[in-house]
């Protein structure tokens, strides 16, 4: 996807201000890159703070759906990080913009089944989606060995005649009832979605499962992949655009993955892409993988040797 030598800037100061002076608009993942976990980065803050009072755009671009934009915002706020709900754009909001004002979907096929946490919900009922699964307790049970013959037979206690969408996402409480009831949505005929793809998540200087595993199961059910509202999908920059109105050759993405964040902003033909090591690929995966940023960091910090007076 690209051949190019990325730029190591940390270090560099005058480096790192001329890479900072060519965008207006800094597009930033967040976990791996502003934070871990709940362990915000040293000198995050500071970052932020220059970068906005040169004058520069922040959007947080997160692939987490867990959270609305309004979790995320105290999130932010509760890590020290000042935030509005504006700049926030999550793959759960992604979603919800699409199906909402993308998908035509018949009267009456107009539920979601969701897989996947409460941000999914938030969203999808911020833009009046009707929701079922999700983090309901009644779909937090074991199948039982007459759902079988309910499940094939249609039963619309357990499959609701009305539901259109499958939307995937990160679900702590996934188990063989919701994967059996999506794949049968998804035969008959429902539009089958992911908030995002990622296979693992960073979290206390590890790797957990992401929303990717989720969908994986489903993915081979099925034998299709989903539609993706998040990283490195380009509804979602697509999206973001028409939110924030911004000129793609003034942007900048910022992030810790070369295959979701990076090739984000690659393909979504931004001026710049900018990674950082405090996240999931490595010094290697950023200068021999075949997706390669324009320059990288050691952490987002270093960028506070380009504030030269």
């Amino acid at each position: 996807m690209s051949a190019l030598t990325p730029t190591y800037l940390s270090g560099d100061g005058v480096a790192i201000k001329e890479f900072l002076d060519k965008f207006d608009v800094f597009l930033f993942d967040c976990d791996g890159v502003l934070w871990s976990g709940d362990h915000v980065f040293p000198g995050t803050v500071e970052t932020l703070e220059m970068l906005r009072n040169k004058g520069k755009q922040v959007v947080f671009v997160t692939n987490n759906s867990t959270k609305s934009r309004a979790d995320y915002k105290k999130k932010l706020e509760g890590m020290g990080l000042p935030s509005s709900v504006d700049e926030i754009f999550s793959s759960s909001y992604s979603a919800a913009i699409y199906i909402s004002r993308i998908l035509k979907l018949p009267e009456n096929k107009r539920k979601v089944f969701v897989l996947g946490e409460t941000g999914i919900e938030q969203e999808l009922k911020s833009e009046n989606i009707p929701v079922v699964g999700g983090t309901d307790p009644a779909f937090r049970r074991d199948l039982k060995p007459e759902d079988y013959g309910r499940i094939a037979a249609g039963d619309p206690e357990l499959l609701d005649p009305e539901v259109g969408v499958v939307l995937v996402g990160l679900d702590f409480h996934i188990n063989y009832l919701k994967l059996a009831l999506a794949f049968h949505y998804i035969r008959r005929g429902a539009v089958f979605l992911a908030t995002n793809i990622d296979s693992t998540l960073p979290n206390s200087g590890t790797f957990f499962p992401g929303a990717g595993s989720i969908s994986a199961p489903l993915i081979m059910m099925v034998g299709t992949e989903p539609v993706t509202m998040g990283k490195p999908s380009q509804a979602m920059m697509d999206a973001i655009e028409g939110k924030f109105k911004f000129d793609r050759s003034r942007a900048c993405m910022v992030g810790d993955r070369v295959n979701t964040d990076i090739r984000f902003g690659i393909e979504g033909k931004l001026g710049g892409t900018l990674a950082v090591l405090t996240g999931v690929s490595s010094k290697d995966d950023v200068m021999n993988g075949p997706v390669r940023p324009l320059a990288y960091v050691d952490k987002l910090s270093d960028l506070l040797r380009g504030d030269l007076r």
